[in-house]
Formats: C-alpha cells, sequence, structure tokens
C-alpha cells in the first residue's frame, strides 16, 4: 500500500512539474521543424520552438544517433541572441526504426532515456521530442508489436524521468489520434505536435482545414482526415486543447508527372499551362486544377494558413507546428503570417 501511495505521489509531481513550463508560458507557442539536411538557418523571432529533425534509435537499441550534430550545435546557438528560444531534440521521423524493440526491452528502454538525458545535458536542449511513426504500425518499414501502444506510455515516463520537469517533452502525432494511449502519458509531456498534413495525396487535398462548412455543403476533395477532424480527434481522445499544438505543412501535395510529388512552398511558381488556380472555400486551401477541376497540386499559401491560424486562436489551441523552416519562399511569407497571427510578433 505504501509502495502505490508514494508511486502515486511521484506521477502526480511529475504532472504538475512537466505541465508548469506550459502554464508559465504567457503566449502561444509557434513550433518550427527544423532538418539536419538544409543550410537554412531559422529566424528565432518567428518561433518559440525549434524541433531538430533528427535524432534515432541507435543501432544498438539503448542510445541516441544525431544526425549532422555540427548543424545542430549551430542551432542552439541561436539562443546566444534569442535566451527565450527553445530548442528540442526530435527523435524519430518516418522510416526512422528500432522505437519498438527498444521500448519492449526495459534495460534498452531505460538506457534510451538515460541517453536522451545525457544529449540534452551535452548539446545545451530545452527537451525531447518523441516522432514515432507510428507505435503498432508497420506501415513506415519498421518493426512494430501490438504491445507498442502499451510500451509508448513506458517510455514517455522514462524520459520524464530522466531528463527531469525542467527540460520540455513532446511529441508528434498523426492526424487520426491513433496508436498512442493519450491518458496514460498526458502526466509526462507538456505538448502534442498533431501531423495535421499529409492528409491526401492528388487527386485529394494535402491539409485541408475543413470537409463541410457551417451550411452542411462538402468538398468532394478532401481525402480521409481534415484538420478540424484532427484537432477534434485528439481532443476526444483526451488531450486538453491547451496542449495541442496544430500542424501546418510550408509544401504541397501534387500529381507526380505534372507538378510532383513534395513541393516546397518557395518552388510553387504558379499553375501549368492549362492549369489555374482555384480556392476551395469550405476545404479553406487553394490548388491549382486542370481544365476538368481535378487536383494536381494542393498545398497551404498565406490565405489557408491565416484561416488555420485563426482556428487555432479561436479553438483555444496552446499554438501551432510546422513542416518545415526551409519549406518557405525567401520573403517569408508563411513564417511571418504565423508568426504574426499566433505569437503577435
Amino acid at each position: 500500500m505504501k509502495k502505490y501511495i508514494f508511486t502515486l505521489i511521484a506521477v502526480l509531481l511529475t504532472a504538475a512539474g512537466c505541465s508548469q513550463e506550459v502554464q508559465d508560458e504567457s503566449e502561444k507557442v509557434v513550433v518550427a521543424y527544423v532538418t539536419s539536411w538544409s543550410t537554412v538557418m531559422p529566424d528565432p523571432d518567428r518561433v518559440t520552438h525549434i524541433n531538430y529533425a533528427f535524432g534515432h534509435v541507435s543501432d544498438s537499441f539503448d542510445g541516441v544517433r544525431i544526425d549532422n550534430e555540427d548543424r545542430l550545435r549551430s542551432i542552439t546557438a541561436l539562443r546566444d541572441d534569442a535566451p527565450s528560444l527553445k530548442v528540442l531534440l526530435s527523435v524519430g521521423g518516418w522510416g526512422s526504426g528500432r522505437f519498438s524493440e527498444m521500448a519492449a526491452d526495459d534495460a534498452f528502454r531505460k538506457s534510451f532515456a538515460e541517453d536522451c538525458a545525457r544529449v540534452v545535458k551535452e548539446f545545451g536542449l530545452d527537451g525531447i521530442d518523441i516522432d514515432w511513426e507510428y507505435p503498432t504500425s508497420s506501415a513506415a518499414g519498421i518493426s512494430a508489436s501490438p504491445e507498442d501502444k502499451d510500451n509508448f506510455t513506458l517510455l514517455m515516463r522514462d524520459i520524464r524521468e530522466a531528463i527531469g520537469t525542467e527540460k520540455a517533452l513532446t511529441l508528434a502525432t498523426v492526424c487520426s489520434a491513433q496508436y498512442i494511449d493519450f491518458p496514460s502519458i498526458m502526466p509526462y509531456v507538456d505538448f502534442v505536435n498533431i501531423m495535421s498534413y499529409d492528409m491526401g495525396w492528388a487527386p485529394k487535398h494535402n491539409a485541408p482545414l475543413y470537409r463541410t462548412d457551417a451550411e452542411g455543403n462538402k468538398s468532394d476533395i478532401v481525402g480521409g482526415h481534415c484538420t478540424d477532424e484532427a484537432v477534434k480527434a485528439h481532443l476526444a481522445a483526451g488531450v486538453p486543447a491547451g496542449k495541442l499544438v496544430m500542424g501546418m505543412p510550408l509544401y504541397g501535395r501534387g500529381n507526380r508527372a505534372t507538378y510532383g510529388d513534395f513541393v516546397d512552398y518557395n518552388e510553387i511558381k504558379g499553375p501549368k499551362e492549362g492549369h489555374t488556380e482555384i480556392w476551395d472555400d469550405i476545404a479553406k486551401v487553394p490548388y491549382y486544377a486542370d481544365q476538368d477541376g481535378t487536383l494536381h497540386l494542393g498545398f497551404d499559401n498565406v490565405r489557408s494558413i491565416t484561416e488555420k491560424c485563426r482556428y487555432i486562436i479561436d479553438n483555444g489551441l496552446l499554438g501551432g507546428m510546422y513542416w518545415e523552416y526551409a519549406g518557405d519562399n525567401e520573403a517569408g511569407d508563411l513564417t511571418l503570417t504565423i508568426s504574426r497571427l499566433i505569437l503577435d510578433r
């Protein structure tokens, strides 16, 4: 009985500690994923958090391997002139494996968590972001197990214990809110980044905000999910609005033959001959279509990003996240819009 009471107290103290950082934030958050392979340096005035992509579970299952450590050091150095900036290491990404084996083994899992703490200390980081895509799913070509869902909770518990309550612990989640037991992990995490993009490929939208409008009219080119549904799925799964960070893509998804499968915003120069740009007033996103009205490239622009930022504010979400910083154009049209509307900067 005493052991149970002490365990309960420890969990409550952990919950209070991990939520304190978010509660102390006087403003919303804007999280930018910044990649190891880019040479673009982010402007810290546009964000509150940078998630450096990526770290990985080591080949030995008991530690962290970081892509391009020099690039990570250059990102953390941004705090010399922007001390309020938070820099986290994002561990995972699509196709990054060995999570299942690591999380299933008590010794591996605890060693991994301890190595997260080492990395935080060595690189002067402000926390860890876990981007396991996805527990119980092998869709990304990684190993998976039915026990992953429970083991994910144990992993977040162990990382929180290892890094302490003064550092941030966040995660990236699929738009459907599948694969994770949110009520079990919420005591350990500061906030949840919804990957509300890649929800459809041409001829469907990449990241539509809505499926239907207030009158019930439906957009026929919204695929399996939309951003509004993604947010509501996470709320229903047990994530409070004040711990939800809504994702926005700085890229489009298109027809491989006409525009390419993945197109950064800075590469979108206008519709091809015979195509036109159309605004979907139900989904609240633009797209390029052929003469038959078929979508060939779905993307976001300043207008759609503005709609999404207003959604974040109107629904009391903690903030916005985007993949990834280098996708914006040279003028910074999208990142500056997000910063202005969410952070009032």
